[in-house]
């Protein structure tokens, strides 16, 4: 697999699998939502489901984690037409940046005007807990200051322009709903709110490497998400995103802690009814 950012799909790819899934179900969403490492439940919770696995969707990749079950599902959530990702695509699988966020475009071939991104972090805020849930305000773009950008390349003008502006990416209003939403549920008591920086994996961060970011201003650090929220902005879509804490970054030499999937997961299981809980009652007042 290429792991140059030159994009390597057409438009005409992009058109063929959303008219292929437009063929195959009536349902047409406005709300897309990715789900991070264990968080594919969302989509169990959708009605009148019809899915979709990746291998048999037209140009889509196929995910190889574990934690992401590989499928595509539409259905309604609190009676909103929906189409969930249960498992993303990330660059450290041997992709490359634009391979990542093809079904972002083809979201928007299907008319989604709303992404939801959600994905497991380690915190770096020294206020977090391992179970908080923090809304993204903004991001660090770590492989884009290294020229992985999945904007790179010929612009397709059909999607978007060739300098988008990324100071607005996560929308302030659906930000605002979820802290009125949480605190009708009883969860604002572990909803935090920071900056999400993405570095590209698959290891986990040195202590240099977590007080490095730290300094630039992180609350929470992970390997996926940003490429898909620059991806859609790129073609025009409001975007709303949540970080799970499923771990503390180390920045101690003298910790004997060890970041590992396991714990990511088992942290995932703990907070997956709130997490889902928030997103529905969000999705209904979208």
């Amino acid at each position: 697999m290429s792991t140059s950012s030159e994009c390597s799909n057409s438009y005409a790819d992009y058109q063929e699998t959303a008219n292929w899934l437009l063929a195959k179900t009536d349902i047409r969403p406005k709300v897309a939502i990715i789900c991070g490492s264990g968080l594919g439940g969302l989509a169990d919770l959708l009605d009148n489901k019809k899915v979709f696995p990746y291998n048999e969707i037209p140009h889509f990749p196929h995910s190889t984690v574990q934690g992401h079950k590989g499928q595509l599902v539409f259905g309604e959530l609190n009676g909103k037409q929906c189409v969930c990702m249960q498992g993303r695509f990330h660059f450290y699988e041997g992709y490359n940046i634009a391979t990542v966020t093809y079904p972002v475009r083809v979201f928007f071939l299907l008319g989604i005007e709303t992404l939801i991104v959600t994905n497991a972090a380690g915190g770096l805020n020294p206020q977090f807990k391992v179970g908080d849930i923090m809304l993204i305000k903004d991001h660090i773009n770590m492989p884009g200051f290294a020229g992985q950008n999945p904007l790179c390349g010929r612009n397709e003008e059909r999607f978007g322009v060739r300098f988008p502006c990324m100071s607005d990416a996560y929308d302030r209003d659906f930000a605002r709903m979820a802290r009125e939403t949480a605190q009708e549920l009883g969860c604002d008591s572990f909803l935090q709110e920071g900056v999400y920086c993405m570095l590209a994996g698959p290891s986990y961060e040195t202590i240099a490497e977590c007080r490095v970011l730290q300094m630039l201003g992180a609350d929470a650090v992970g390997m996926s998400t940003v490429p898909e929220v620059v991806v859609a902005r790129h073609c025009g879509m409001r975007v709303f995103g949540l970080s799970l804490i499923t771990n503390k970054v180390v920045t101690d030499y003298n910790s004997t802690e060890r970041a590992n999937h396991k714990e990511v997961l088992e942290t995932t299981r703990m907070r997956t009814e709130d997490l889902q809980k928030l997103v529905s009652y969000l999705v209904a007042k979208m």
